[in-house]
């Protein structure tokens, strides 16, 4: 039976009947893919410690039947990124970040970019060099962009005034527009049913460098509280706006800040 092997990620698993497990994982080279894996729960060898939420892993799996699910044949361990699991604060940022990825990816489309995020962002979170809060806001700042969702953070989206010619140290964002929006034009819109978010010139400036293309950079730009907070606050109303819902995993996020 034709099969296929590739980096992998693991995004969920569920429990299927007595012994096997649905796999739902983001791999390197086919995207968003979802296995079985037979007789995982059972056996104590064949799959021991290889299949734990956001494990790297590279697995070798065989086509299912007609539309059958792919059959997971064998799958090593390439990182467990060990430091994420025991702690529920990184834990449930993973979890956003993989709902977020899951959510939005078609089944089966390569998506390079987006395996390398989340990798990347993986290991920076188990290593703990940066703090959670500042890779969140790298991670969705760069899911945004793969995924063409950018937010407007340059100019005015009703002017077109630029950032740096608005003399107001606060901007405005409607996230119906996608964009800020300057004091002036904030004050003569009606803002309707239309959320608006108010944050600082810095941190705009600041999750513009978030967004930029070079990460080593990106990642070393220390966050002052306020722009965290801001960033974070943003973020996370920002993207589930425009994903259509808000992720289960991003209110577990929020009641573990509190």
């Amino acid at each position: 039976m034709p099969g296929f092997s590739t980096p992998a990620i693991i995004l969920r698993r569920i429990d299927h009947g007595d012994y096997d497990l649905i796999i739902k994982l983001i791999t390197l080279t086919r995207g968003k893919i979802t296995v079985i894996a037979k007789y995982a729960k059972k056996s104590t060898k064949r799959f021991a410690g290889v299949l734990e939420l956001f494990s790297a892993i590279h697995i070798v799996c065989s086509s299912g039947k007609g539309r059958g699910l792919s059959v997971l044949q064998e799958a090593s361990l390439q990182n467990a990124f060990s430091n994420i699991g025991p702690d529920i604060r990184k834990t449930a940022y993973a979890s956003y970040w993989a709902e977020l990825i899951h959510g939005w990816l078609e089944e089966g489309v390569k998506q390079e970019g987006m395996y390398n995020l989340l990798h990347t962002m993986l290991s920076s979170l188990d290593s703990g060099m940066i703090s959670n809060e500042a890779l969140s806001i790298l991670f969705q700042m760069r899911f945004l962009s793969i995924s063409g969702f950018s937010p407007n953070l340059s100019h005015c989206s009703k002017c077109r005034t630029e950032v740096e010619k608005i003399e107001s140290k606060r901007m405005m964002f409607e996230l119906a527009k996608g964009g800020i929006i300057c004091e002036k034009c904030a004050s003569i819109l009606s803002a309707g049913s239309s959320r608006r978010l108010s944050f600082s010139k810095g941190t705009i400036k600041q999750l513009q460098w978030a967004g930029s293309d070079d990460f080593e950079k990106a990642k070393r730009i220390r966050f002052t509280p306020g722009a965290l907070k801001e960033g974070l606050e943003f973020l996370e109303a920002f993207v589930p706006y425009h994903l259509g819902k808000e992720p289960r995993s991003l209110r577990f996020l929020k009641n573990i800040r509190k």
